[in-house]
């Protein structure tokens, strides 16, 4: 028996109800954490999605609650040969320029406007694109990990205190 290496998928579809956000991101970040993604990118992963989706909300849907929106996860590798997460939200709400999507002057200090920066800054990709249908739009999320380093070279670099009894017996 041959073992299938293809990227697993999982595809939601939910409504643009911000009730959702909390689940999406439990979701997400629970699902990067099984495939052994560190405590910080896990948590960059849900900060990225929970951040594109309430964009997607409060922009696109003008904070209607009954606009759908689909979540397609996809991963490769895994925590020692290196992982990658893809995440990709696709809506039917307006469609915009991807070039007008930007965050607004980090030096004009007041609360919001800071989603697209956060997004940026925590993942590796995040590319913005109209969706074929001439409906809605299209935000591809992309984070890798680099493998873990092995086990003997984590021993290797811990040196022991000078005069550790670290390897000695007692009799």
């Amino acid at each position: 028996m041959t073992q299938d290496t293809s990227p697993s998928n999982i595809r939601l579809e939910l409504l643009s109800n911000p009730l959702y956000l909390s689940g999406v991101r439990e979701f997400v970040s629970g699902v990067a954490k099984r495939l052994g993604f560190t405590e910080v990118n896990c948590s960059q992963l849900a900060l990225a999605v929970d951040e594109a989706m309430a964009n997607v909300i409060r922009h696109g849907y003008d904070a209607r609650v009954d606009g759908k929106i689909w979540i397609e996860v996809t991963h490769q590798g895994d925590a020692k040969s290196g992982l990658m997460m893809k995440i990709v939200i696709e809506d039917e709400a307006k469609q915009v320029d991807p070039c007008t999507i930007k965050s607004r002057d980090l030096e004009d200090i007041r609360p919001g406007g800071l989603g697209v920066h956060i997004i940026k800054e925590v993942m590796d990709e995040a590319r913005y694109e109209k969706r074929e249908c001439n409906c809605g739009m299209r935000l591809t999320l992309v984070k890798r990990q680099a493998p873990a380093p092995p086990v003997s070279a984590l021993s290797a670099s811990s040196t022991p205190a000078p005069n550790s009894p670290k390897g000695s017996t007692n009799g």
